[in-house]
């Protein structure tokens, strides 16, 4: 499974905005699906992650009430929508598949992390 993130930008503080993941191959539908983002100078950390069900969804602390991840298996296609965003989303966004069912946040179960997109938070 190949993933691509798109859908990045600049945006003001409270504003909102949807990041796609999209996926090439048969077995998407098998795979959970995790966003992660990194900030300059920080490690990767996780945001949101989505089972292939769609039913089980997992958020970091710093998200939940604010995003919210869903998915297309039809397309072949993940979203991360996030609303009420501050200068600290600022990062560059990466989705990727997990090894596991479950939506876990464990980062080192991910692969195929692709090309990430850039969110930019202006305050």
């Amino acid at each position: 499974v190949q993933l691509q993130a798109s859908g990045g930008g600049l945006v003001q503080a409270g504003g909102s905005m949807r990041l796609s993941c999209a996926a090439s191959g048969r077995t998407f539908s098998r795979h959970t699906i995790g966003w992660f983002r990194q900030a300059p100078g920080k490690e990767r950390e996780f945001v949101a992650a989505i089972a292939s069900s769609g039913s089980n969804k997992n958020f970091a602390d710093s998200v939940k009430g604010r995003f919210t991840i869903s998915r297309d298996n039809a397309s072949n296609t993940v979203h991360l929508q996030m609303n009420r965003l501050k200068p600290e989303d600022t990062a560059t966004y990466y989705c990727a598949f997990s090894l596991i069912s479950g939506a876990t946040m464990r980062k080192e179960l991910y692969r195929n992390w692709g090309q990430g997109t850039l969110v930019t938070v202006s305050s």
